[in-house]
């Protein structure tokens, strides 16, 4: 990891953070919250061939390393959060017939992310568009400034969303809503897309939590305090973390097979066996979260061994 990607990590890790250039930035607000930034805001954070290989490693290690409990995503800037592909790099590779390559798990790691352990957290800012919305439809949780638009205007420049958004966003949306975005490449207001399920919560582009706290001070390296949008993901990431990240990741999974798909039966039975075979079920977690709530106390969770 180049030095101009990175803030000191605020722990010791397990397993090394990936190699990144200055396009990808890492931040830590607590020591078990990873902040990825796209920082490429004079071109929209428009995400080139090798960014996408760049986040994945990044969302591999968010799962592979105990220390680290929730992904946050966001974009360099005030216009962006990622405006989609690099088109001039697409029209580039068009001339040449160089192939331009992508990781299984899709559009920046995420679109087609199967099943993740660790839930990830979107911090919309700006233009969502194309690939930025299908990464956004595949996170766990959306949190979008006022400001926030979004859409796949795909249709309109000749190529198709094909990076896992359409059947997930039919799922979501519905049949009609799903249609109207992807066939007309319409712009939607974060408001209009949080009524139909996408965003989890609107805040206004200046949110500073309202409580006067102090939220994110143990971030190394300084640069005062988050704002906006990107606060207010931390704040609903610091609550996941404060939980025990067994019950998280299992719960996940459990949300996780369910969306794949799976009967309802089938897929508790799926949750209940993998609590069972991962050690949850009377694990360390398990007993530490019953015992301090006897205790009337904060529990004390150790890293998740799943």
């Amino acid at each position: 990891m180049s030095p101009s990607s990175f803030q000191k990590l605020p722990f010791t890790p397990q397993h090394p953070p990936p190699q990144l250039s200055s396009q990808t930035l890492l931040t830590f607000p607590t020591p078990q919250i990873v902040l990825v930034t796209l920082n490429r805001p004079t071109s929209l954070n428009c995400i080139s061939t090798t960014q996408h290989h760049e986040l994945a490693s990044v969302w591999e290690w968010l799962d592979t390393e105990p220390s680290l409990r929730c992904g946050i995503i966001t974009g360099a800037g005030n216009k962006s959060f990622c405006a989609g592909a690099d088109l001039r790099e697409w029209n580039e590779s068009n001339k040449t017939g160089r192939k331009r390559s992508r990781p299984i798990s899709g559009f920046g790691g995420l679109s087609n992310r199967s099943r993740g352990k660790k839930p990830i957290i979107a911090a919309v800012n700006g233009l969502c568009l194309g690939g930025g919305f299908e990464m956004v439809i595949n996170t766990d949780i959306v949190i979008a400034a006022s400001s926030a638009v979004f859409g796949l205007p795909e249709v309109k420049i000749g190529v198709v969303a094909m990076a896992g958004a359409l059947p997930r966003l039919i799922r979501t949306v519905g049949r009609q809503r799903a249609m109207e975005c992807a066939l007309t490449g319409k712009q939607y207001k974060a408001e209009e897309v949080r009524e139909w399920g996408i965003v989890n919560e609107v805040v206004e582009d200046d949110y500073d939590g309202g409580k006067g706290d102090k939220r994110g001070e143990e971030r190394v390296g300084g640069g005062g305090e988050y704002k906006g949008v990107v606060k207010r993901a931390i704040e609903v990431a610091e609550t996941i973390a404060g939980s025990s990240p067994d019950s998280v990741i299992v719960s996940k999974y459990g949300l996780d097979v369910g969306w794949a798909g799976i009967g309802v039966e089938e897929g508790a039975a799926n949750v209940m066996q993998a609590m069972r075979d991962n050690g949850v079920d009377g694990g360390e977690n398990m007993k530490e979260g019953v015992r301090a709530f006897v205790e009337r106390r904060r529990p004390k969770w150790v890293h998740s061994k799943l």
